[in-house]
């Protein structure tokens, strides 16, 4: 969120108050910037209209990659560089690796999405949050709304539409 855009914030007491005016304020034609809630509500996403998360290919490809590398790596250890018959066993011994291979799979998977997660959020060290209001990491549910992406729609008509959805205040930042 830049620091020039002029944004209308509507300050909410309950989580069922600011998930019915999410419905409330799209039926009147504005569009939402985003809804900032204390904790997650269930529902939001699909009521503000965000899209589906990518996280579980992610997850899919960082496991394949886990995988991957560490089959590649138990066999170039175990087959070529330093061949060792262990137990009576094959120097291609699949069946022992699972639990290596699974351990490889699980490693590269939550590395990955924690990483992925991090980037895709802008969650990185020296990095300062854009918070709208204060009370939004305590109490309160705030819902902003970009005045610059609804032309359509004066800034009168979008804080008339907050309040009478169920804002306690609607605040210009």
């Amino acid at each position: 969120m830049s620091s020039t855009t002029n944004y209308i914030l509507g300050v909410y007491d309950d989580e069922d108050e600011v998930l019915h005016a999410v419905s409330e304020v799209k039926s009147k034609g504005i569009k939402i910037e985003d809804v900032f809630t204390p904790f997650p509500i269930h529902g939001l996403d699909r009521a503000v209209g965000h899209e589906r998360t990518r996280l579980p290919i992610a997850a899919f490809m960082f496991g394949v990659l886990g995988l991957a590398c560490t089959l590649s790596l138990i066999s170039y250890t175990m087959v070529f560089d330093w061949p060792m018959i262990i137990g009576g066993k094959d120097f291609f011994a699949l069946p022992n690796w699972i639990p290596v291979s699974f351990e490889g799979t699980v490693l590269f998977t939550a590395f990955g999405l924690v990483i992925t997660f991090c980037i895709s959020n802008n969650l990185y060290p020296g990095n300062q949050p854009d918070l709208l209001d204060i009370r939004i990491t305590d109490d309160k549910f705030v819902m902003a709304i970009n005045v610059d992406k609804n032309k359509k729609v004066s800034a009168d008509d979008i804080k008339k539409a907050l309040k009478d959805s169920g804002a306690i205040e609607v605040n210009v930042k």
